[in-house]
């Protein structure tokens, strides 16, 4: 299964989903397709407004990318997250680890 696909924007490297969650089924398969997005770019912005759905195996599969970025001194920011991966952040108390933005020119300006 294709999970990302990536573009772009002004200094970002955009990362989309093309699945509704990220979960046990697909962790694995997230972590190895994104691993040369995150060795090769500086400063990634990854897209959550496709998924709906986020478990614990999800979540150690976004802390990774986080630490992988922040040990080689770039940037992790997630932004368009739905209701439903918006509440577990914030039960989890992620949205206190992760940049969280509404959208990818929120990010941009921050970083101006």
């Amino acid at each position: 299964m294709e999970l990302i696909t990536r573009h772009t924007h002004s200094t970002q490297t955009v990362i989309t989903f093309n699945t509704t969650s990220l979960d046990a089924s697909n962790a694995d398969a997230f972590r190895k397709q994104i691993r040369p997005v995150l060795e090769s770019s500086g400063k990634i912005a990854l897209d959550m407004s496709a998924l709906s759905f986020v478990d614990s195996s999800g979540l150690g599969a976004l802390l990774s990318c986080l630490r992988f970025c922040t040990e080689q001194g770039g940037s992790f920011a997630l932004y368009g997250l739905q209701r439903p991966v918006s509440a577990l952040f914030e039960l989890m108390r992620m949205h206190r680890v992760f940049q969280v933005f509404n959208s990818l020119n929120e990010i941009e300006g921050v970083q101006a």
